[in-house]
């Protein structure tokens, strides 16, 4: 192992760290990270002995306070997830804050969270940490070497594969490289031919000189509401935050010799954090300031790491850590490890993943826009449904004027322009009820910030009558070519060696048995497949697919596309739709002649439409795709048939809500590489006894025969209606131990319900347990209820 650093280790933006270490994200495999992150910093303080030099871990905990009533929630709701992620975190009073951060002016402050587990560390003492236990173990690294490019080769493919790379000082043969170059890594990887969408902002803090009241066991602060951190600093203060007004700096390329320098001091842009971190800690004011250190740290365009492996084989990358890439280099130094030798890491890291962007991250400016967006508002309560507004519209559907013209409140996935709701639907009278009893199911808490009554509407008239949906965002992906039969079987673990025309619903597992994708296979003809993924997972399975696919015999002898661009998909679901679509084909659609889960090619009026019977509400309907170019068209025909039958057209809130009264799972939250279909309760797509097997086949034997999953997957009826899971809440017996955490809620409108999702012990799933649920601080009741609570023996599908 190589580490081939451009000027001197810590030269580019660690050396001007603020070196802050906090373990608490928002989601498990993050917080996962930053926790084995402070095991090895431990165990590297323990080594400085024997190193020779330390980290200088100063585990002397950290807090959050609210100085809002909102922001108190948030910290409630974060104090849940604290319980289920395993970290002991208290929930403090604001006198009990004071006591811990005395400095503080409590005027204002609601309460605090406090991590005593969390800490801050020397950046510069842990890179040199690093490198002598890595020397030990017989790392070289060769500093004052610049990489001019790589070494590649096809990969027989149609891709291209890393062989070496190419530095100032010689070329070093190897197979695989890690681009770990902070925010001189969009300038790196693009030498290889890859996008790093990454932006360097000018991020700034001041170190002040000895402070009165500042201890060595003073906590680190966070005021979120005040957008301002604190931390000591030998005996003085480091104050920083996230300012509204962002400066992106260098975005045309990194000059060469930017190495162990700042940016000049912008005080007029700090003046308003500043003017925050005075009132927080009045002793600022009277204090003299060392320095305002302001040094560019690597963004991303969604404030989330970039890690894993690339399109070009042997090419990963670990960079845009957003400012909290001290905090997670032990984390991510296990995870790249895992990637590399294992082909998967050993969690779910899809939210980090590469993979995760489109093409349109090639654009600087809308890589620049999406990333001032985010980090402006980095400190803002970000409420479930949120939808970000930078650079939009992008991505529009064939049926996009038509869905605005019909009042479509729009929301974003993957680029994509997608409907959230349709506003008139609310007022319209076609849910059956009127507009107060539609308002009267607006949910309690945060779920009702982002909240319309047309969701519940739709909901209920699609149950009724029929809905009209545009899924034209869903991700295609066609497989086709002499060997694509016995790849997808291979890559399957259903069976999906069936009659041209079926449908088949399967997982892709990983070698443990994790789900790595959840989808349909549409069987075209004998050699050519048809895969139906969510929005956000098309570059996700398609990487997975074609990753995969180099590994089996048969992956030369296919063609892997994605095919998304090119049709235009639209659900037409409830049970007027067999009616509806009837008047615009020739082509005989009831059940014992288009049977449920088949796939025909018909005419509806004139346009050609691949018409797959099948759905992701829980009732009769077809999926109809057809080119792109007819789609508008294809929408009108439907939409004006539709009318004498009471159709509405419907947005994905109303999907969602529709998807959990069916128990359907969503890849991501309720189904992830870290869980099984045993575990999910998808067992019934394992097929063990395919011939030729599949990948994870052998994982899934062994945990068979050790016994029974010790989880499960069920389902949760609230006791109070209106209150809403939105994932990652803890649940426990009444009373009792905390038994597992929520992947996903919403209402059921059908049903008058609160439904969750959440894994627990095989022994507390039986049908009636009653559980509890903690809700920003409060432990609702519950109660396992039915897998399925919308029509639980399918008859309505196949009517």
């Amino acid at each position: 192992m190589v580490v081939v650093e451009r000027n001197e280790l810590t030269s580019g933006s660690t050396f001007h760290s603020a070196g802050l270490v906090g373990q608490l994200r928002s989601s498990l495999p993050l917080t996962r990270m930053m926790m084995h992150s402070v095991e090895t910093y431990r165990e590297l303080e323990a080594m400085g002995p024997t190193l020779g030099t330390a980290p200088g871990w100063t585990e002397i905990g950290s807090m959050r306070i609210a100085s809002s009533d909102a922001r108190m929630e948030e910290l409630r709701r974060q104090h849940g997830w604290a319980k289920t992620f395993g970290l002991p975190m208290e929930l403090l009073s604001p006198s009990e804050a004071v006591e811990r951060f005395p400095l503080m002016d409590p005027a204002g402050v609601r309460g605090a969270i406090f991590l005593p587990t969390d800490g801050h560390l020397d950046p510069s003492s842990l890179t040199n940490s690093f490198f002598m236990a890595a020397r030990a173990l017989g790392v070289t690294v060769r500093t004052t070497t610049r990489v001019l490019g790589f070494v590649m080769v096809d990969d027989g493919r149609g891709g291209q594969r890393i062989t070496g790379v190419e530095t100032d000082a010689g070329t070093i043969e190897c197979e695989t490289v890690i681009a770990a170059c902070g925010m001189y890594t969009t300038d790196v990887a693009a030498l290889a031919g890859v996008t790093v969408p990454i932006v360097p902002m000018a991020h700034q803090y001041l170190v002040t000189l000895p402070i009165d009241g500042v201890t060595a066991g003073l906590p680190s602060m966070r005021d979120p509401d005040n957008l301002v951190y604190f931390r000591n600093q030998g005996g003085g203060l480091i104050a920083g935050g996230y300012e509204r007004n962002p400066a992106p700096w260098s975005l045309h390329g990194i000059p060469s010799d930017f190495n162990y320098r700042l940016l000049d001091e912008d005080w007029d842009r700090f003046a308003p954090l500043m003017e925050a971190a005075i009132r927080r800690v009045p002793a600022l004011e009277g204090a003299e300031i060392r320095q305002l250190l302001n040094g560019p740290e690597g963004f991303t365009p969604d404030n989330e790491f970039i890690l894993g492996p690339s399109e070009v084989g042997g090419f990963f990358v670990a960079a845009g850590f957003c400012a909290h890439g001290i905090a997670g280099a032990g984390g991510v130094g296990r995870v790249m490890a895992e990637w590399v030798l294992d082909g998967t890491p050993s969690f779910d890291c899809w939210k980090m993943d590469i993979r995760r962007f489109g093409a349109a991250y090639r654009s600087r400016d809308f890589v620049q826009a999406r990333t001032v967006e985010v980090y402006s508002t980095y400190y803002d309560i970000h409420y479930p449904n949120e939808e970000r507004t930078a650079a939009r519209p992008l991505r529009r559907s064939a049926a996009y004027q038509a869905l605005a013209q019909l009042g479509c409140e729009f929301g974003e996935k993957s680029m994509w322009e997608r409907p959230n709701w349709f506003r008139p639907n609310a007022t319209n009278g076609s849910s059956g009820i009127g507009e107060h009893e539609l308002e009267a199911l607006r949910p309690t808490g945060w779920a009702g910030h982002h909240w319309h009554p047309a969701i519940a509407a739709e909901a209920l008239a699609t149950r009724s009558a029929a809905g009209l949906f545009d899924e034209s965002s869903f991700a295609k992906i066609r497989v086709e070519g002499p060997g694509a039969t016995a790849l997808l079987q291979w890559l399957c673990d259903n069976n999906i060696d069936t009659r041209v025309g079926s449908i088949v619903y399967t997982q892709l597992l990983n070698d443990r048995g994790g789900i790595e994708c959840d989808l349909t296979v549409t069987r075209e003809s004998a050699d050519r497949f048809l895969m139906f993924t969510g929005t956000a997972f098309a570059t996700h399975d398609l990487g997975w697919i074609r990753a995969r696919a180099g590994e089996h015999r048969a992956g030369s002898d296919v063609t892997i596309s994605d095919v998304t661009s090119s049709m235009s998909t639209f659900g037409c679901w409830g049970p007027a739709a067999e009616a509806i679509l009837q008047s615009l084909t020739t082509t005989p659609l009831n059940i014992s002649e288009f049977p449920y889960l088949t796939s025909q090619m018909i005419s509806v009026g004139p346009v050609p439409v691949r018409a797959s019977r099948v759905t992701f509400v829980g009732e009769s309907g077809w999926e109809l795709s057809c080119p792109t170019e007819f789609g508008a068209s294809l929408w009108e025909l439907v939409w004006t048939a539709g009318q004498p039958h009471g159709l509405v057209a419907g947005g994905y809130r109303c999907i969602d809500a529709l998807r959990v009264e069916k128990g359907y799972r969503v890849w991501g939250s309720d189904i992830t590489p870290d869980d099984t279909p045993d575990e999910a309760g998808l067992g019934f797509c394992v097929r063990l006894d395919k011939p030729g097997g599949f990948i994870g086949r052998e994982a899934l034997v062994a945990r068979r025969a050790a016994g029974p999953p010790s989880r499960t997957l069920v389902t949760l009826r609230l006791d109070d209606p209106l209150a809403t899971a939105l994932g990652s809440e803890p649940v426990r017996a009444v009373g009792g131990e905390i038994l597992g955490r929520v992947t996903s809620g919403n209402q059921g409108y059908s049903v008058m319900a609160s439904i969750a999702f959440a894994y627990v012990p095989v022994g507390s799933s039986e049908r009636g347990t009653r559980l509890e649920v903690e809700l920003f601080g409060e432990w609702t009741g519950a109660t396992v209820d039915a897998a399925c609570l919308w029509d639980p023996a399918g008859e309505r599908i196949r009517a």
